[in-house]
């Protein structure tokens, strides 16, 4: 009996030194290194496809947000600026302000502007039309940010569906439906879906930043431009 306890003792204390050291030896690893590992273990051909996906689409989140950051100005400091040039330099006073101010709602109030000397209606046109082309120009390239957020997890779903297959394949060429024939299938099958989810969720985050800014700006433009329009129609009489 006390061989037997002696035995369990020795046993249990390689056990425990056992897992120690596995843990220690993770714990050296660094998470570049474990995702280095990942990623090549998943194989570089959808992995390196995922990759290039994540690439991309950081550089149009990165891009956009640049831009949407210095398109933001202080909308009534600005047309606080213009009222003031209205009712001491008149229109040229006001689109010298607007020239010398950034975003795109000083460009909105220089066409509303270069255009009150056909009237109110005429400007109140230029505003809503040259609006339009500003908005397009905050929404540039964000639809392609939304396609790489579906064809992320789209790949990672495929490289799943391919990694299945070779998992079948072997099984077929083995005879065997051994957990060591399928292992390498279903690893790559698993690790492709969890780096398109990963990737789709990164660019996600950063889209749903992108359009709530743009919406931000463009409600700032709309009530910026009936303001102008306020301004004009006082200007006139």
């Amino acid at each position: 009996m006390k061989k037997v306890v002696n035995v369990l003792t020795v046993t249990g204390f390689m056990f425990f030194g056992a897992i120690q050291s596995i843990s220690a030896q993770e714990a050296e690893q660094t998470f570049h290194q474990i995702l280095k590992q990942r990623f090549i273990e998943g194989g570089p051909s959808f992995m390196g496809i995922v990759l290039v996906a994540l690439i991309l689409g950081l550089a149009i989140a990165i891009e956009r947000i640049i831009y949407l950051n210095m398109a933001t100005t202080n909308t009534k400091k600005l047309v606080a600026s213009v009222d003031d040039a209205l009712s001491s330099g008149g229109v040229e006073a006001a689109k010298e302000v607007c020239r010398n101010s950034k975003g795109p709602v000083a460009s909105i109030f220089y066409q509303g502007l270069d255009r009150v000397d056909e009237g109110v209606e005429a400007a109140e046109k230029a505003v809503i039309g040259y609006g339009g082309v500003q908005m397009g120009l905050l929404e540039k390239n964000v639809s392609w940010l939304s396609l790489f957020i579906a064809l992320a997890p789209m790949l990672g779903f495929m490289g799943t569906v391919i990694g299945m297959i070779e998992a079948f394949d072997k099984i077929a060429v083995a005879n065997d439906i051994s957990p060591a024939v399928v292992a390498d299938g279903i690893k790559i099958a698993l690790l492709t879906t969890v780096f398109g989810l990963i990737v789709a969720i990164i660019l996600q985050i950063f889209y749903n930043y992108i359009v709530s800014k743009v919406d931000s700006i463009v409600n700032n433009m709309e009530d910026a431009s009936i303001t102008l329009i306020d301004l004009l129609v006082k200007y006139k009489k």
